[in-house]
């Protein structure tokens, strides 16, 4: 096999070369209009460059004036290929302006010697250098800036596609907690309504007994029954009937009925409002519900007496701020991240399920309900309500 090159054929083969670096083939297609601008300013620049080389060489050698001028050009496609194409490109194109710059003012009469050509070169290279150096950092710091700006969308992809899978999993979670409490809620009643009817059926000739544990029948399923019209107000809650409302009435409506539940000399309910609070817009039977709630809680949390407070005042721009403030023992510290959680419940009787219906109401209304500290001695619990609802007439 004869691997000798002939020199025409090492010609052929270097324009070639040439030929496929500056001009896109078939084989060398530009991939991004980033590509293809870098070829259109190099294009730009040795257009540049030679026309001004061009023009001089043609300038009559009398016109020194016209010689400084386009001297001075020069450093315009020099600039503008270290800007845009970086330092190499600029001291490829600087080098080629100084050496069009040598050879047409050679012979201009006046001007200046070899050595000042030479610095003149010298300069036109710092230029292409400087302004690329330049160029290239604002470039790497522009690249920097884009992979910060892809790694912290990836790092927001993920973070939110992990608080969706954390989502799905604390409602997984609930719906396991509220299974599990609405069998445990069930399973005692119906417990007792098996023991009953079993005794019943054993003593069918006892009408004393027999009547005593009828009784106690009818009353787990009147209990059971109020379990689950509590259980699908939380799950399929009415959407608000919004009505602009003052909240005395309100507030007096809640006082009347709860005094109802009230035994004990020793226990008082206080209303305080300041004068001209504005109106709310809300569902005032739903609101009358949620008050009517805690304040029966604030009540059986004092079981020797003290004072149930129902305030209101403005809580901000456009919000109310309702309170319903008791003297009783408290929350303990454990129980509070889980007090509106469905099925819990301090209470002996309760259901687990007035604050998790209570909470969802004020949520619909686009306020919030929570537990505020009141010291050592009671509990707070805070109604931030909107003035106005959105969308509403």
């Amino acid at each position: 096999m004869n691997t000798d090159v002939s020199p025409e054929s090492f010609k052929l083969n270097v324009e070639e070369d040439i030929f496929a670096r500056f001009v896109p083939t078939e084989t060398t297609r530009i991939t991004s209009p980033a590509q293809a601008r870098a070829y259109r300013w190099t294009a730009a620049a040795f257009a540049g460059v030679l026309a001004i080389g061009l023009v001089q060489r043609f300038t009559p050698p009398d016109l020194a004036h016209w010689h400084y001028i386009l001297q001075r050009l020069y450093y315009i496609p020099v600039a503008g290929a270290g800007l845009l194409l970086g330092w190499r490109w600029g001291l490829t194109i600087a080098l080629l302006a100084g050496g069009l710059f040598c050879f047409t003012t050679a012979n201009v009469p006046g001007s200046s010697d070899m050595l000042d050509r030479l610095l003149e070169c010298l300069v036109f290279c710092m230029v292409g250098i400087l302004t690329g150096t330049l160029s290239d950092r604002e470039r790497e710091r522009r690249s920097e800036l884009e992979q910060a700006k892809s790694k912290l969308e990836q790092v927001h992809h993920e973070l939110k596609l992990n608080f969706e899978q954390m989502k799905r999993a604390d409602r997984l979670s609930a719906l396991g907690h509220l299974s599990a409490g609405l069998a445990h809620e069930i399973r005692n009643p119906l417990a007792s309504i098996e023991g009953a009817a079993s005794i019943v059926r054993a003593e069918p000739d006892n009408p004393g007994r027999r009547s005593e544990f009828l009784e106690i029948i009818q009353i787990e399923c009147r209990r059971l029954n109020s379990l689950l019209a509590h259980f699908l107000e939380f799950a399929r809650p009415r959407l608000p009937d919004f009505t602009l409302v003052g909240l005395e009435e309100i507030f007096d409506s809640v006082s009347s009925l709860a005094s109802h539940a009230v035994r004990d000399d020793r226990t008082k309910i206080r209303i305080e409002i300041p004068p001209n609070l504005p109106k709310a817009q809300c569902d005032p039977e739903q609101l009358k519900q949620v008050l009517l709630n805690l304040v029966l809680n604030a009540v059986q949390a004092m079981p020797d007496g003290g004072t149930v407070v129902l305030s209101a005042a403005p809580g901000g721009r456009d919000v109310l701020a309702i309170r319903v403030r008791d003297e009783g023992a408290g929350v303990p510290q454990e129980h509070l991240d889980h007090i509106f959680d469905p099925f819990f419940t301090l209470k002996e009787a309760g259901t687990g399920l007035g604050l998790s219906v209570a909470h969802g109401i004020i949520d619909q209304h686009g306020g919030s309900l929570i537990l505020e500290s009141n010291g050592s001695k009671g509990a707070v619990f805070l109604i931030t309500l909107p003035l106005r609802q959105h969308g509403a007439q």
